[in-house]
């Protein structure tokens, strides 16, 4: 008769165990030295070795052979042990035997004396699954046992079982196989079995075993049954994983921001039957790989779960930031949560989805963030462009003299207001300023040009050409306190983004070396008082070579005069050369 691959190549030995030789060395050497317990727990996940580990050791202690430590699985005991022809050891199951009235029977019936075998061992599985009752019955034997008992214990989960139980038992912690590990062990059972099994697909494999190696053999006892050669190709046909590829292709729609083909995606996955919930669980495994992949791309590789090939994630996680990965997972696993208690949970699933497309859909800080950073990097490209446009200008020929000046002259750089006086051309050439986009536009009553002496030199004295400007020339910046904004502008690549939202509401007045800064309200000064905010301030204004004092303020700020505004502009203007301000 057949019998399943993780049956027939059960470890018969301490040195058949896969992975667990923290624990295996240490029991080997108890029993070869005489000092074994009389009470042994056993914990770890599925798949990991515990009750096979309890069975080699009730036989290495009962053994009539031993060999350093391990059993020889040839003299009657352990042959009798092994067929389980000896009641002497004897494996429970607490799930089905958790009552009090079995855990009497099993301790009135533990102080008689083994009848083949030198110790009565006790193997109970899932021992967390014992009433509070049964354990007290435990209790006392447990303590003091007579010399031919023996106890071992396994459970996955440790939490559950009491103190007082752990106190009286040495425990061993199985951890998880390492996915190598695994793979090893499948291709040496493969090559036993004749089966023909690929590299790729004992990665595959030992990957979806998630540490355990009993999931593994039955994994590929699965896989085996199909016929042929055991790929990767397929292990994902065999085990139903074939739509992975689907959920990776949905995945690579929301990463371009092609909402349009993720709702279809989605939708053609509903219509064959998905469920959502299912499909957002299979896009939060999938980024999470990328996640894992993109911040620890050695060690990580042990943590991947396994259902997509190496060449999928490294096409899919090109080029994409960990901090869109995480948007991306958190906004899926808040949705997820959320799907229990929904009424409609397709279009739940859709909403997700178009907020993973655009970061912007979130309504929270989140989509600030988006906003801002698209809004920085709009800002980049244009300074990009004007230092581009700025350099050919330089590197243009000069043109020629001009028999007379244009009638209308081209937009220069700098404003009329920063350029020399030395080098401006008599007042009545002087052309009007240039409109900048976005600037604010003042109807100024035209005035009766000025006539130009003869007798004036090309360039005017700067005493006479001081009281020609108009005052309402005053540039438009310096009246609406944007030397505060051009501040603000350049100390934000020092702050995230949550502070640059918050700066934006406040105003700023400097009053010598004191730069005041006046938030809207108290919620605002919470935020911006902290020596970050403030260091950020400082530092900026001492890049451009001012020193100032940063003090917080709640409320409206004093009206500076325009004369005020207009040096405060100077002052920083040429530390901000690069921003434009709207």
């Amino acid at each position: 008769m057949y019998q399943a691959l993780y049956r027939k190549w059960r470890p018969k030995t301490f040195s058949d165990v896969i992975g667990q030789s923290h624990i295996t060395e240490t029991l080997r050497k108890q029993v070869a030295e005489g000092r074994t317990s009389h009470a042994y727990l056993f914990t770890g996940t599925r798949g990991t070795g515990k009750t096979t580990c309890a069975k080699i050791l009730a036989k290495a202690v009962n053994c009539e052979h031993p060999e350093g430590g391990d059993p020889c699985c040839r003299c009657p005991s352990c042959l009798g042990i092994e067929n389980g022809s000896f009641l002497d050891v004897m494996e429970l199951d607490a799930a089905s035997n958790n009552g009090v009235d079995q855990v009497r029977a099993l301790r009135d019936e533990a102080i008689y004396a083994p009848a083949n075998v030198k110790k009565r061992v006790y193997i109970v599985d899932e021992v967390h699954m014992l009433s509070v009752p049964a354990f007290n019955a435990l209790l006392k034997i447990l303590e003091e046992p007579p010399e031919h008992l023996m106890f071992i214990l396994a459970t996955t989960e440790l939490h559950k079982v009491p103190a007082t139980i752990l106190s009286r038992c040495q425990r061993f912690s199985f951890k998880r196989i390492t996915p190598q590990d695994i793979a090893a062990r499948l291709l040496y059972v493969a090559g036993q079995e004749g089966i023909e099994l690929t590299a790729d697909g004992a990665e595959l494999l030992s990957r979806l075993a998630d540490g355990a190696l009993r999931d593994g053999l039955s994994l590929l006892d699965q896989c085996a049954a199909s016929g042929g050669t055991v790929d990767s190709r397929a292990v994902l046909d065999a085990l139903g994983l074939a739509g992975n590829l689907q959920t990776a292709q949905l995945l690579e729609h929301v990463l371009r921001r092609d909402a349009q083909s993720a709702l279809l995606g989605l939708e053609h996955l509903y219509q064959g039957g998905r469920d959502v919930g299912a499909v957002l669980g299979e896009l939060s495994t999938l980024v999470r790989d990328l996640l894992l992949r993109r911040t620890a791309p050695e060690g990580g590789a042990a943590l991947l779960s396994g259902g997509y090939d190496a060449a999928t994630l490294d096409r899919l996680g090109r080029d994409v930031p960990a901090a869109r990965l995480i948007h991306l997972a958190a906004t899926l696993q808040k949705t997820s949560a959320d799907l229990y208690y929904s009424t409609n949970r397709r279009t739940d699933a859709e909403l997700c989805l178009l907020r993973l497309c655009d970061e912007t859909l979130s309504g929270d800080l989140t989509a600030l963030a988006a906003r801002v950073d698209r809004l920085e990097e709009s800002a980049r490209r244009g300074r990009l462009l004007r230092s581009a446009a700025a350099q050919s200008e330089e590197t243009a020929p000069a043109p020629g003299p001009a028999p007379a000046p244009p009638p209308a002259p081209a937009a220069e750089d700098t404003p009329p207001w920063e350029t020399p006086d030395e080098e401006r051309p008599p007042l009545p050439e002087e052309p009007p300023l240039p409109e900048e986009p976005g600037a604010r536009v003042v109807d100024v009553p035209e005035a009766p040009p000025v006539q130009a002496e003869p007798a004036r030199g090309a360039a005017a004295p700067a005493a006479e050409a001081a009281p020609a400007v108009p005052k309402s020339q005053t540039p438009p910046a310096a009246a609406d306190g944007s030397w505060w904004r051009a501040l603000a502008e350049g100390c934000k690549g020092r702050l995230p983004a949550m502070y640059r939202a918050f700066l934006d509401m406040c105003t700023g007045v400097l009053e010598g070396e004191l730069l005041t800064v006046y938030a809207p309200d108290d919620i605002t000064l919470g935020r911006l008082d902290n020596d970050r905010v403030r260091g950020a301030l400082t530092d900026e204004a001492a890049d451009g070579g001012i020193t100032v004092r940063v003090a917080f303020r709640t409320g409206e700020p004093p009206r500076a005069t325009p004369r005020e505004n207009l040096q405060n502009l100077l002052k920083f203007g040429s530390q901000f050369d690069n921003i434009e301000i709207k």
